[in-house]
């Protein structure tokens, strides 16, 4: 990854033995500056929290359009989800080579614009009486163009612009914004749908593009793109991203988890919408609120992944927040019209809450552990497998919902969902507590060398409210961030 001028933490330098006038003190350690002080960081995080909230308003209204606007049937809401993540299947490859090439803040601006343009037209034609579904479709394929770029572009960025010591909070703070767009972004969606209609609500995320591209365009830090003589040929850089992800003994075994989890959440996602209007009978003004609700889990996850984290472990922290803390997702498909929708509420939220955890975990290990040259790379590496089952689990959700119908098919993936966490069980990570340092041996399971990966603050502590808006590497927002 291209060098990034980054404000360096302020220290108070020890004195020196000679210097001090007690010389059985022991030095004082220096002391880092918080993100909270880091400009460039709360550029970045303020412009993505709105950013988010649009996106989560997206999330809700555009299968709300097809499903009451459009009147589309099951199957063609899961061609919409999928459709919405088809682009990460496709190009995710060779957008981490070309991400590698160039400035990742410039990229990540051109994109915002791009969706803002996108998103922007469904309003637009819904205002002229021309909208139709082949419009939506067209719209969730080139937002996953623009998406597949900026998460690939943004993944990367973070590890240049603050220290690595910081990633784990930063990640849970970003984290910690995403479930909070979750919480107020499906409430504000619902309010907006009930105001002016599905279609016309999605103008709050267009806007919300605007805000995100003012923040990134503010930020100091300036990056310095890697000289062109040292480029390799496009399908050489693309092998060698692959090749790191599927030869790391851990990286290979979270990749795989969080593939079959992306596999299931996509057919859950594709049929959410449908199983509380139709089945539920949920007004959908209020299937926000309902939403909102359960992404308190998300909320909660980003504000103690960090200290779940130094409790249990690095490591294990990653399995144990699948098998363990996702079982409440098993409520879900038990939910019934009246008061048993609250099975839905509490069984989301419980999905939320270990989806975050998970997140902040595997994403901090997996930028704490490449090399900065490699960084866009191994990000789109793993989104390729990652978000290349989504487009598979969207069509599966549709066509197994028309055929099974919703309520089983919804048992199929959140089961589904729940196994993946055997992939990272039956790993290395099974016999660690903390995850060691890549670059130097390990001398045991509980020994040994570690990175920084447990902060000395929780992730999120201290904000109102990441990942607890995605599932594992942000399956549940296809259109997001």
């Amino acid at each position: 990854m291209e060098p990034v001028q980054r404000d360096e933490p302020e220290t108070e330098e020890a004195p020196s033995p000679e210097q001090s006038t007690e010389p059985d003190t022991e030095p004082t350690q220096p002391r880092r500056r918080a993100l909270w002080r880091h400009r460039d960081f709360l550029l970045l995080w303020s412009g993505q929290t709105v950013s988010e909230m649009g996106s989560a308003v997206t999330v809700l209204a555009l299968p709300l359009t097809a499903v009451v606007v459009l009147h589309a049937s099951t199957l063609q809401v899961g061609l919409l989800s999928a459709a919405a993540t088809l682009a990460f299947a496709l190009i995710a490859l060779p957008a981490g080579a070309l991400v590698d090439r160039r400035a990742k803040r410039r990229l990540m601006i051109w994109c915002d614009l791009a969706r803002m343009l996108i998103i922007g037209s469904v309003p637009v034609a819904a205002a002229l009486g021309a909208l139709t579904l082949g419009q939506l479709y067209a719209v969730a394929v080139t937002a996953g163009v623009c998406t597949v770029f900026f998460d690939v572009s943004y993944q990367s960025y973070l590890p240049g612009l603050i220290a690595k010591e910081d990633l784990v909070e930063g990640n849970g703070k970003l984290g910690a914004t995403q479930s909070f767009a979750q919480l107020i972004g499906p409430g504000l969606g619902g309010g907006l749908v009930g105001l002016f209609g599905a279609a016309r609500a999605m103008s709050a995320d267009a806007i919300s593009y605007v805000v995100s591209v003012a923040s990134l365009a503010a930020i100091r830090a300036r990056e310095q793109p890697p000289e062109p003589d040292l480029r390799q040929p496009l399908r050489k850089e693309i092998a060698e991203g692959l090749s790191f992800v599927l030869r790391h003994p851990i990286l290979r075994k979270i990749v795989a988890c969080t593939g079959t989890a992306n596999l299931f959440g996509a057919m859950a996602t594709a049929l959410e919408i449908i199983f509380l209007i139709r089945l539920l009978h949920v007004r959908p003004a209020d299937t926000g609120l309902l939403i909102a609700v359960a992404s308190v889990g998300g909320v909660a996850g980003g504000v103690l992944s960090g200290r779940l984290s130094r409790r249990i472990g690095s490591a294990r922290i990653i399995w144990v927040s699948i098998l363990v803390l996702s079982l409440p997702q098993l409520l879900v498909p038990l939910a019934e019209p009246g008061w048993r929708v609250a099975a839905f509420v509490v069984g989301m939220a419980g999905f939320w809450f270990s989806a975050v955890v998970y997140n902040v975990a595997q994403v901090s290990y997996r930028q704490a552990i490449c090399p900065s040259r490699l960084l866009g790379r191994m990000n789109a590496a793993v989104r390729w497998v990652v978000w290349g089952t989504l487009p598979l689990g969207g069509v599966l959700g549709g066509a197994l919902g028309t055929v099974l119908g919703v309520r089983p098919t919804l048992w199929i993936a959140f089961t589904g969902s729940w196994l993946a966490g055997w992939w990272v069980f039956f790993s290395p990570l099974r016999h660690m507590r903390d995850v060691p340092d890549s670059t130097e041996p390990q001398t045991g399971p509980e020994t040994g060398p570690r990175i920084g990966l447990e902060a000395d603050r929780a992730p999120g502590s201290g904000i109102p409210g990441h990942g607890g808006g995605q599932l594992p590497d942000g399956a549940g927002a296809p259109l997001g961030h």
